[in-house]
């Protein structure tokens, strides 16, 4: 297994926290990770991408460069900007409630999947990540559900305990989103 995804999208999207989970999650199943962020000059409102890899072999380089696996897209400018960076074959997801356009690549697999509207049906739109995540997961079963919500109180801490049930919804909702796609 060597996955290598792009997740792009605005600044407080929670694009870094997906991030960071999924590759915390990689760790703890004993696989080789890599995350690498960027960030555009605003914090919340600008851009913010990261690249994350999970391989059960060593990684030369955390640089991801026309050779993704997969993309998880949040917004269009991201859209643009990284949809030719997934390798042909591989899979982009994206936020359907905020881009109403398809992929312009034929030689994709393409999800889109509404995860504002999945957000706001289990009540807090901030977990509109983990629903995507979720798909993602489901999709390349790169990590269990279960390692995310071990990564979540590390990278959390176990003050943020409580928030561990609604994620796990989150998560398996966007599972639910693509499991017959």
């Amino acid at each position: 297994m060597d996955e290598r995804v792009i997740m792009a999208g605005f600044g407080g999207q929670g694009i870094m926290a997906m991030g960071k989970l999924l590759a915390y999650a990689g760790m703890l199943e004993n696989k080789e990770v890599t995350w690498l962020p960027s960030y555009g000059p605003e914090m919340r409102g600008g851009t913010a991408n990261c690249d994350v890899m999970v391989s059960d072999s060593m990684i030369g380089s955390p640089v991801i460069s026309h050779d993704a696996t997969a993309a998880i897209i949040m917004n269009l400018p991201s859209l643009s900007k990284f949809e030719n960076e997934v390798m042909p074959g591989g899979k982009i997801i994206i936020n359907k409630s905020l881009i109403n356009e398809k992929t312009s690549r034929t030689d994709l697999d393409a999800y889109y999947v509404p995860v504002n509207e999945l957000a706001a049906e289990l009540g807090n739109a901030k977990v509109s990540n983990m629903v995507m995540l979720g798909a993602y997961i489901e999709l390349t079963k790169v990590v269990e559900i279960d390692s995310i919500l071990k990564a979540f109180l590390k990278v959390f801490g176990e003050n943020k305990a409580h928030l561990v049930p609604l994620n796990k919804e989150a998560l398996l909702k966007g599972a639910e989103a693509v499991k017959n796609a």
